[in-house]
């Protein structure tokens, strides 16, 4: 890698905040403008930076869109430690991020053209999905049948609530929501979302499933879905795990002979599984 290269991925761009939407409680999504070209695609993450805090890694949370010469990007933002904490508390429409980045793997949709998609998604987990769901929205005829299975401890726990009723309106797409608890008013399913993997009516081999959320969660989605008859391989887990520098230097994202930041953050399953507990989860 030249020098030039280097400084290239490690430089922090600045973002000014154009719109800010309460999610949940402690989760935010934030609109930032970007001057210039930022190529960042589904499952890619950046490194959001506060000035005098401290960077986190966030991954992107709709499609890029090109205005003039800037590029809109979105980011949801859970409050979980410092810099986290103080994006959400102190930014605001017309506040200035730091953004270096896209970094990591993406979902790998090209490759699943005229394939069935099972997207499962717990909680917070949607966030990294919801670029999916919007390119398969603009890009409909590439795509088979679609599922979007994704639940929350609670609906109030949910993101984009605003929208989720777009998502049964797509053509061809089934759209199963699940709380955790039951809440008065709730129509839709009691229970975890994993639940719902039993309810999708597809062929095994013909599909592939995009998987985010807690890790707990993840693994018995992965259970679930292998016991449906799922390829090992085609089955695709978003495994966000302590990223801090974002291009495998700092070690601390290490998991197996992986660097999750680098290798990662998306991995099929047939790649992780030595380093993934399912049996008895």
């Amino acid at each position: 890698m030249q020098v030039s290269d280097s400084l290239r991925i490690l430089r922090s761009r600045k973002a000014i905040v154009v719109r800010v939407v309460d999610e949940a409680p402690a989760v935010k999504t934030f609109t930032l403008r970007i001057e210039g070209e930022h190529d960042i695609k589904p499952g890619q993450f950046n490194m959001i930076y506060y000035w005098g805090i401290g960077e986190a890694p966030i991954s992107l949370a709709n499609l890029p869109v090109r205005s003039g010469g800037s590029t809109i990007i979105e980011h949801t933002v859970r409050s979980t430690g410092i810099v986290t904490n103080t994006i959400i508390e102190k930014a605001r429409t017309g506040s200035i991020l730091g953004v270096r980045g896209p970094y990591g793997k993406g979902w790998p949709l090209d490759k699943h053209e005229n394939m069935n998609i099972v997207i499962v998604a717990g909680g917070i987990g949607l966030a990294p999905l919801r670029p999916v769901i919007k390119y398969i929205e603009k890009n409909r005829g590439k795509y088979r049948d679609i599922y979007i299975l994704y639940g929350a401890r609670t609906p109030t726990d949910m993101l984009y609530k605003y929208e989720l009723d777009n998502y049964f309106k797509i053509p061809g797409v089934k759209v199963m929501l699940s709380s955790d608890v039951r809440v008065e008013g709730w129509s839709h399913y009691v229970g975890f979302v994993t639940d719902l993997v039993k309810n999708i009516e597809v062929k095994p081999e013909e599909t592939v499933s995009y998987v985010c959320g807690p890790e707990v969660m993840m693994r018995v989605a992965v259970r679930r879905l292998l016991e449906k008859g799922f390829r090992k391989e085609n089955i695709y887990l978003s495994l966000e795990r302590r990223m801090r520098c974002g291009i495998g230097l700092c070690g601390t994202c290490q998991f197996g002979h992986y660097f999750v930041c680098k290798d990662g953050p998306v991995f099929p399953y047939s790649e992780v599984e030595d380093y993934l507990w399912i049996e008895g989860v």
